[in-house]
């Protein structure tokens, strides 16, 4: 099998409600922006995925990607990831690509992903996870309104400019909710964003004081409490630590998870398979997790689409009883807009999801919303990429590069 078409899509869909995450304090997010791939092999399948975006930067990918991607074998995964890590050398960190190609094998094979990785379909129950910093009385309220609708768990963010801002917040809430309901609390600071709000870091002594401040108000979790790469900070405070420490999120895929296992930074590990290296990489990390008796929850927020890549990730994980992060700020970030071009990921009333049983990652793109929010910019062919290289290269360069490859 070979991939022999590339599209690349610019995707832009409205919220009707302003969105103000914490990860960009300070910046107003009016839509849901992605980057969309279709890859298409010589036997007619589609495989999809989607990368985050701000919004157009990925404008000059598809020149770069075409010459590594079309005629390669989708089914091989260790050849896709080297690949990728090769076009990744001058700055084009895109492991959100690789799972296109899970997608393209689960349906040749006609399985679900987490099939092919060893797992079995289940119903998981979904946590609710904030993304925007609310007054501590407008979130007990929220909390309060969810718990009705079968919610259980909830993740709260943290990202006041003192350390007395965050803490009231949790003191509120969990005094406002009581006991009932599990609460985390998301710091993002494992990457700072500065754009416009300028946030304090943590240091290593901020992040130990809340910590015992979260034991002290029943939450069960901090996530990211410190810079993604201070993996001696991390340890050590994951060593003190009266509640779990959690995160790897956005890191850059095994290569540095690995020294975090290694260093022991966190009870808990929550990688991206869209930012963190792809399936293969996680399914590394889940396997890892198993060996330290560490435990894996995947980081969710992008897309709809990269909720199903994390989705099969933890069906694949069997054993798994972690929630899993159901990304929710009402009005703004809800599921019709969130989930864009697929349709919407909804738990039923007790906050459970179900499992889904089509081939690929189990997603179907709606090629009406499709037409309606994204705009291709990048379409190349097997035949496309050789005529290429003849205007490029001329005609005897081009013959040698194929008999070179093909070799």
């Amino acid at each position: 099998m070979k991939i022999t078409e590339i599209e690349l899509y610019h995707v832009h869909i409205p919220l009707k409600h302003t969105f103000w995450p914490t990860w960009i304090p300070g910046y107003p997010q009016t839509h849901n922006r992605f980057t969309l791939i279709r890859l298409v092999t010589d036997d007619g399948i589609e495989g999809w995925s989607a990368g985050t975006a701000m919004g157009e930067e990925r404008q000059g990918l598809g020149d770069l990607l075409g010459g590594y991607i079309i005629g390669a074998d989708p089914t091989d995964i260790d050849r896709i990831q080297s690949l990728l890590k090769q076009a990744g050398y001058l700055g084009w960190l895109n492991p959100w690509i690789e799972p296109a190609c899970w997608d393209i094998m689960g349906k040749a094979q006609g399985k679900p992903v987490y099939e092919l990785l060893g797992g079995e379909a289940r119903a998981i129950e979904a946590y609710c996870s904030f993304g925007e910093l609310h007054e501590p009385a407008r979130r007990v309220e929220e909390i309060l309104s969810l718990m009705a609708r079968g919610f259980k768990t909830f993740k709260l963010r943290a990202k006041a400019k003192t350390f007395a801002e965050d803490v009231q917040l949790i003191e509120e809430v969990r005094k406002g909710v009581g006991d009932g309901p599990t609460l985390g609390v998301d710091a993002n600071q494992g990457w700072l964003v500065s754009i416009v709000d300028r946030i304090p870091a943590w240091d290593l002594n901020r992040a130990g004081d809340y910590a015992r401040a979260c034991a002290d108000n029943g939450i069960e979790w901090l996530e990211e409490p410190l810079d993604w790469h201070d993996y001696d900070g991390l340890a050590a405070l994951k060593k003190a630590s009266p509640v779990k420490i959690s995160g790897a999120e956005l890191n850059h895929g095994w290569d540095e998870i690995k020294v975090m296992l290694e260093k022991d930074c966190f009870h808990v590990y929550q990688p991206d398979a869209t930012f963190a290296g792809g399936i293969a990489q996680v399914r590394q990390v889940i396997d890892a997790c198993h060996r330290h008796d560490r435990e894996y929850s995947p980081h969710t927020w992008t897309n709809g689409i990269g909720f199903y890549i994390n989705w099969n990730l933890v069906l694949a994980d069997r054993g798994n009883t972690h929630p899993l992060e159901y990304p929710l700020e009402e009005p703004s970030w809800v599921p019709e807009f969130r989930d864009g071009l697929i349709a919407p990921i909804l738990p039923d009333k007790n906050a459970m999801l179900w499992p889904f049983t089509r081939p690929g990652l189990g997603f179907e793109i709606d090629r009406k919303m499709l037409k309606k929010y994204a705009r291709r910019f990048y379409r190349q062919t097997t035949r496309g990429l050789a005529f290429k290289v003849i205007r490029e290269k001329g005609l005897k360069a081009a013959l040698e590069i194929k008999k070179r490859k093909e070799g």
